[in-house]
């Protein structure tokens, strides 16, 4: 069984991000929705249901006009896609996503 959970920095405050919309698309083309805690934090895909996925591609999108521009008074990327692929029984997932202005990165974190 596959968890996922994300978390949102701002590198440019050195903070969490508070507030950021992400939608997830799964590979049978749902989506579920969340937005970040006050520690730039979501895993709460199923309103508190444990969540489990299958194998498979999945898109995260995270949502970050409305939280920069707010914050800094400018947004480049108007969204961020990461595209990522679950694997059979592989365990937990974390998408992390460090944001500022004019750049982002990401990894598989644990």
């Amino acid at each position: 069984m596959n968890t996922l959970s994300s978390h949102v920095l701002d590198t440019t405050l050195g903070k969490p991000a508070q507030g950021i919309a992400l939608t997830l698309t799964c590979p049978d083309g749902n989506q579920l929705k969340g937005i970040t805690d006050a520690d730039g934090r979501f895993n709460d895909w199923f309103s508190g249901e444990k969540a489990t996925f299958p194998a498979g591609v999945y898109t995260l999108r995270f949502h970050c006009t409305p939280y920069l521009e707010a914050r800094h008074g400018k947004c480049f990327y108007p969204h961020i896609d990461i595209t990522f692929e679950l694997e059979e029984n592989g365990g937990h997932y974390h998408v992390p996503l460090l944001i500022s202005p004019f750049g982002f990165s990401s990894y598989r974190g644990s």
